[in-house]
């Protein structure tokens, strides 16, 4: 399941890459809206349920995917990781601000740490979603479509996940093993 889960989280961005690279932006984009759509619903079938990030992710690519189609402008697209990182940063640190830790739902019990871990994770992730907003602004305004798509593709998941592995040392560090104890 946990496999199934990477693939259908990536492979709509495999098909909006592919599809830049044979055709343009436009056909990228009316095909990436396809496969959230279909990646959404495969992940329906076979977890029974909907995870919130990837629905609020379809919601975003149909609004600005639909923008850009309509408007034939590959400006709504562009934006639309700026706006998912913004929406991301803000969920996150307003939920830290009032005790709520939505990484903690996101893991959805895999890590067991205490409250103060999941509020440094959470702020962390934040201002990381915020850097995100900001270079996907800096990349598409002062480069060319081709550089950003190439960003979007392999720029931004391996900053995602080298982040994500720089926290790791504290998230082992406070980590409770299968007794309840921290290791």
């Amino acid at each position: 399941m946990k496999n199934n889960r990477l693939l259908l989280d990536i492979g709509p961005l495999v098909i909006f890459f592919v599809a830049y690279k044979f055709a343009d932006i436009f056909w990228a984009t009316g095909l990436f809206m396809g496969a959230m759509m279909l990646a959404l619903g495969f992940g329906w079938l076979s977890e029974k349920r909907l995870r919130v990030m990837p629905v609020i992710t379809l919601v975003l690519v149909l609004f600005f995917g639909g923008l850009t189609l309509y408007f034939k402008d590959s400006t709504f697209i562009k934006m639309k990781p700026t706006a998912i990182y913004l929406l991301f940063a803000m969920a996150l640190g307003g939920g830290a601000v009032f005790g709520q830790y939505f990484l903690k739902v996101v893991f959805d019990g895999a890590f067991e740490m205490p409250d103060t871990v999941w509020r440094v994770l959470s702020w962390r992730w934040a201002g990381f979603f915020v850097a995100l907003a900001v270079l996907n602004e800096l990349i598409w305004r002062n480069f060319s479509e081709n550089v950003w798509v190439n960003f979007k593709v392999f720029g931004l998941l391996p900053l995602t996940f080298g982040f994500a592995f720089a926290n790791l040392p504290l998230m082992l560090k406070y980590m409770k093993n299968d007794d309840g104890h921290v290791d």
